[in-house]
């Protein structure tokens, strides 16, 4: 999709503060932190909402996806904690309609969040 800002860094036409690529996922640092450390986790493939995804054709994006986060996590120093945040549609918070997982840590994080 040319109009979606994820898309767009995947392809390489905007760039990112990258921390992992893979064949199916990449990480990149988010230009915005809500918190010390915020890595945005995204499928190379387009998926608008979590909502929408397909067990037959995104499992394995999906599960590289949450390794690449728990490694991230370890690499990051995160080992007394941190969130995984998927949101999915505005309501929840989505501001971009590619799904992604928020790797989120390096402070305490409240609950509920807000």
């Amino acid at each position: 999709m040319t109009d979606c800002i994820f898309c767009r860094i995947a392809s390489g036409e905007i760039p990112a503060e990258m921390v992992f690529e893979g064949d199916e996922v990449l990480a990149f640092r988010d230009i915005n932190p809500q918190a010390p450390t915020h890595i945005q986790i995204i499928p190379r493939k387009h998926v608008a909402r979590i909502a929408e995804f397909d067990p037959a054709s995104d499992a394995s994006w999906l599960v590289e996806a949450v390794s690449v986060a728990a490694r991230l996590a370890v690499s990051e120093g995160l080992d007394t904690g941190f969130r995984l945040v998927v949101n999915n549609g505005a309501l929840a918070g989505q501001s971009v309609l590619h799904v992604h997982l928020h790797l989120l840590g390096g402070r305490q994080l409240g609950w509920p969040p807000g």
